[in-house]
């Protein structure tokens, strides 16, 4: 029973927020609510739900001073500069500013921390993407992509976990999926590429004042004149750009009322050096993980609001400014401890892994391995890498021992799930990506899912194929 209500739950769940039917925070209350009573909690879950909301107050707390911090540091304009350097190397073509979002993000990954990487993301790449006119859901489908493959990196999270689950050296984990994470990426980049392709179509159907008509939105100047405007014999609505414009200068007319107006009362040119060796400072403290993270943004948050905006009614009129923003995230975070309270507390996540366990035909042993990588792209997303790799994976192993598989094999299937992993609204960071660029999290999902699917899927192929993933 608990097993069909488990699933159930996850289904109906998926379901509200991707037909919008629902809000993430609704559905995350609503709908354990309602089947967490069908469980038998009773009156006991509320204690379910609040020992699970204490285990996520110093997310939320990390959440909305990040938001705050980063939001200030826009209003600010301490990114414009950077946001004109990268269109300068990027070029305004969106094929290419996609593609080197993966890049960007793929990189910073290596730090480890997932909410590092999107708040470093999106802070760099969000204003290109709105000077652009760019979806917002590419960047955060893209950096989703990045961040989930690159999960499998030793110091990432999974790949310790599985290897201490089954007491086998990490090294002996992940050396072996080498070929698997390189292929996962070039995967990233082909997606990147794809979905760069579609924004170029996709806005010059719609913005075709900015982007007019051109075999190839590299391919905008001629000379000192735009090809097909006035003086060449062409349409004469397309606008005649001098060498020194860009694409991005007639973007700029249309973004006055918006965050990245450049003549915005927040700007504090007179102060970028202090607030860039602020921000430098604030990442170095998130790389050396010396203080708690939360603690971190709160007192960067605080100077630079004491700094930027010393008069008191400043100070309330930017926390003001972002109350928006952080209560959307802040109140999906508080709404997931209900999902994960009702999970574990009724039992639901312990039965739904032993009857995973049980179902498996004894016929299929030897192909245990490759089925603990098919099971941890769902799994990891239902429930949290704890109660995956700890819970699941050790009884799954002990079943593949019997056929020869090691648990180093055991362990290096079970992590090729983890782009997939990335994307569960159980994961604190996904919230803060879907946030910071104001996406909704439904939307990202319908444009993320199928694909980190395929990346999970392709890197356990790679796996098998060099050996890595054996067959009993």
């Amino acid at each position: 029973m608990l097993v069909l209500l488990g699933f159930a739950m996850i289904a109906v769940f998926m379901v509200l927020i991707m037909t919008k039917k629902l809000t993430p925070v609704l559905a995350l209350i609503i709908v354990p609510t309602i089947f967490g009573l069908f469980a038998g909690a009773g009156l006991g879950i509320g204690s379910m739900v609040m020992d699970s909301m204490k285990s996520m107050t110093s997310t939320a707390a990390l959440l909305m001073f990040a938001i705050v911090y980063f939001g200030l540091m826009i209003d600010v304009g301490l990114f414009d500069p950077l946001v004109r350097f990268i269109l300068r190397k990027l070029g305004n073509d969106p094929a290419k500013v996609v593609l080197g979002t993966a890049i960007l993000a793929a990189a910073v990954s290596l730090d480890g921390d997932g909410s590092t990487t999107f708040i470093l993301t999106t802070a760099a790449m969000l204003p290109v993407y709105l000077r652009l006119k760019m979806s917002p859901v590419v960047l955060t489908c893209v950096a989703g992509l990045a961040n989930g493959t690159m999960n499998i990196l030793p110091w990432g999270g999974p790949t310790a976990r599985a290897a201490t689950a089954l007491k086998v050296d990490v090294n002996d984990v992940f050396v072996p999926m080498v070929p698997s994470l390189i292929a996962g990426l070039v995967v990233v980049f082909v997606f990147s590429w794809l979905l760069g392709l579609q924004e170029r179509n996709r806005l010059r159907a719609t913005a075709p004042e900015i982007w007019g008509d051109v075999s190839d939105a590299g391919d905008v100047f001629d000379g000192g004149t735009r090809r097909g405007g006035s003086g060449t014999g062409g349409s004469p609505d397309v606008v005649v750009l001098e060498r020194t414009e860009t694409l991005v200068d007639l973007a700029d007319a249309g973004l006055t009322a918006t965050a990245l107006d450049p003549h915005r009362k927040t700007l504090r040119p007179k102060l970028f050096w202090f607030n860039l060796g602020l921000t430098v400072a604030v990442m170095v403290m998130l790389v050396a993980n010396l203080v708690p993270l939360p603690y971190v943004f709160m007192v960067g948050s605080a100077i630079a609001l004491l700094v930027n905006f010393p008069k008191v009614k400043e100070q309330g009129a930017q926390l003001v400014a972002h109350a928006p923003s952080i209560v959307a995230v802040v109140s999906m975070v508080m709404a997931a401890a209900v999902l994960t309270g009702v999970l574990n507390g009724t039992g639901m996540v312990k039965e739904m892994s032993a009857w995973l366990v049980h179902i498996i035909p004894a016929e299929m042993g030897p192909f245990m391995a490759v089925i603990t990588g098919l099971l941890s792209i769902p799994m990891t997303f239902f429930m949290s890498n704890d109660a995956f790799y700890f819970g699941v994976l050790p009884v799954l192993s002990e079943t593949a021992g019997h056929y020869g598989i090691s648990g180093a094999e055991m362990a290096r299937a079970s992590i090729t799930g983890q782009p997939f992993h990335l994307q569960s609204p159980l994961v604190p960071a996904i919230l803060l990506l879907v946030s910071l660029a104001k996406v909704e999290l439904g939307d990202h999902h319908k444009k993320v899912l199928w694909r980190t699917a395929v990346i999970s899927v392709v890197m356990l192929a790679v796996g098998m194929l060099t050996g890595a993933i054996g067959i009993g």
